[in-house]
């Protein structure tokens, strides 16, 4: 019986740690393709962590957090990946903002790079401002900041939703 319980206790923690839409998170690696941005630079936030795999995908569960966020915006948010773009200008996180509600909301964010635990990096921060995303429905967009480090990217290692909202659109 207590190995039961213990088997049905890791399963929940599994699905609580794996959520459908927690936030992700990515490596910021000097490589990747370029695209356009649908967002500024600027903006600032606390709070939020995520880990990552290191090959640019998400891993783990971002904690909501920052002064003024919204619980429910930052679980609709995750991180695809974070990267420099094809230029090296660039620091690029892509999102997929997923609203599983009945009515169309607008999404504000703020993506913060950071660089491994431990080491002193350049602060950079992008925003996403006035995403509306449908009822029900996906948008990804790119939240964009310009690089201003000395190593090809290679210093930012995860990048994190610090700061979310969502309003009825």
């Amino acid at each position: 019986m207590r190995h039961v319980r213990a088997v049905a206790v890791f399963g929940v923690v599994l699905v609580a740690l794996t959520g459908a839409r927690g936030s992700g998170g990515g490596s910021c690696s000097g490589s990747g393709s370029g695209g356009s941005s649908s967002s500024s630079s600027g903006g600032s936030g606390s709070g939020g962590h995520q880990d990552t795999d290191g090959n640019g995908s998400g891993g783990g569960v971002s904690v909501p957090g920052g002064s003024g966020s919204d619980a429910s915006a930052m679980r609709d948010i995750r991180i695809d990946e974070c990267k420099l773009d094809a230029s090296g200008k660039n620091l690029v996180a892509r999102l997929t903002v997923t609203n599983g509600g009945s009515l169309d909301y607008q999404y504000d964010a703020t993506v913060q790079f950071k660089g491994a635990t431990g080491t002193s990096v350049p602060y950079a921060v992008a925003r996403v401002d006035d995403l509306v995303v449908p009822a029900s429905g996906s948008k990804t967009t790119e939240a964009t900041t310009a690089y201003t480090g000395t190593q090809n990217g290679a210093e930012y290692t995860t990048c994190v939703v610090t700061r979310a909202q969502r309003t009825m659109s």
